[in-house]
């Protein structure tokens, strides 16, 4: 059964790959190598034993990603990635979030349909809930104003794939609204690996332990929560891949209750940005050194999953712990600056 990963040597998408390719499904990835690294796929290969075809395509250009489906017309499902995920890049930068997540959605859904029987995993995000009025959040909660367009997009891009379900019966779709993934593959050889100053926490908590940052940046201490830094649900990425599976698997099989449903990926625990570093201090031995700085545009002060409908109805629960998470991170920097071979 061959199955489509858009984005598939990014972060996430790597991690997915990794899974399915373990449990013996055929896989192609596209990319279009914007923020993710060719060498990506050797990591994959020697963790499976077996290497997923790939093919360097941006989902922008219409006419080659229709050329694609053309040759790949026994697809039997989609994960959809690709797309910017930063949001503070997003505030500054709309317009290339507009089109390079919208667009490219649109353009895909229209080659899915073109397929005997479409699937599509969608890669949401819990910033569909803004901050959210009632913590632990459930998937009832209101989908409020963004506080960005990168939460923007993920929104309208909810809508996008339940307007085409509403008149599209043969067209199945899961939307994966996923807090913070973060952690490696436990091999040390794949993980996140942002080009440029990362956008996220951890990322930049372990290039500043390593010293190839001067110095973390903690941004805000004034939030209303246990110590002034705001909180987010850290989830390992290797539960977040078993999920997209458990996802894609409930597609396949027909399992749905409707052609388009919605879950939240989480630990359903929330950690502030000073608990997560002094976890890592404790798990790994690190002291780092960081500051405080002004709030970061489009951040909400708090969000973390009530995981019950992800639990009960797609048999999925996370497994790992922060600190696992947190060294897992820590060993595939290690592994990026040749200081450890695994």
């Amino acid at each position: 059964m061959k199955i489509l990963v858009t984005g598939g040597l990014g972060f996430i998408g790597s991690h997915v790959v990794v899974e399915l390719l373990n449990r013996d499904y055929e896989v192609v990835i596209v990319d279009n190598l914007s923020n993710s690294s060719i060498s990506v796929l050797e990591g994959i290969h020697t963790i499976c034993n077996k290497k997923p075809e790939f093919e360097k395509l941006d989902l922008r250009n219409k006419q080659a990603l229709s050329d694609f489906f053309l040759n790949h017309q026994d697809i039997s499902g989609v994960i959809h990635f690709a797309a910017s995920k930063a949001v503070g890049e997003s505030v500054q930068n709309p317009l290339l979030y507009y089109e390079n997540n919208m667009n490219t959605l649109v353009y895909l859904l229209q080659e899915l349909q073109k397929l005997s029987k479409p699937n599509i995993i969608f890669s949401s995000s819990c910033t569909v809930y803004g901050q959210a009025d009632v913590l632990p959040i459930t998937e009832s909660a209101p989908v409020k104003p963004a506080e960005s367009p990168y939460g923007n997009t993920k929104q309208v891009g909810e809508e996008i794939i339940a307007d085409v379900c509403k008149i599209d019966s043969s067209l199945s779709a899961i939307a994966l609204r996923y807090f913070n993934p973060i952690g490696a593959h436990h091999s040390g050889l794949i993980g996140e690996l942002p080009l440029g100053t990362p956008q996220n926490l951890v990322p930049y908590i372990t290039q500043t332990a390593i010293g190839q940052r001067e110095q973390l940046s903690i941004f805000g201490n004034d939030y209303p929560t246990i110590d002034g830094t705001a909180v987010r649900d850290y989830i390992h990425v290797m539960d977040l891949a078993i999920a997209h599976v458990v996802a894609l698997e409930r597609l396949i099989n027909s399992e749905v209750l409707t052609n388009f449903e919605t879950f939240n990926i989480g630990t359903g625990t929330g950690s502030s940005v000073l608990e997560v570093v002094k976890a890592f201090e404790n798990v790994t031995g690190q002291s780092l050194n960081y500051k405080i700085v002004n709030r970061r545009d489009g951040d909400v002060t708090a969000a973390y999953a009530d995981t019950t409908r992800a639990n009960n109805v797609l048999g999925w629960k996370s497994q790992f712990t922060l600190q696992e998470a947190l060294a897992s991170a820590w060993k595939w920097q290690q592994t990026v600056m040749g200081i450890k071979e695994y």
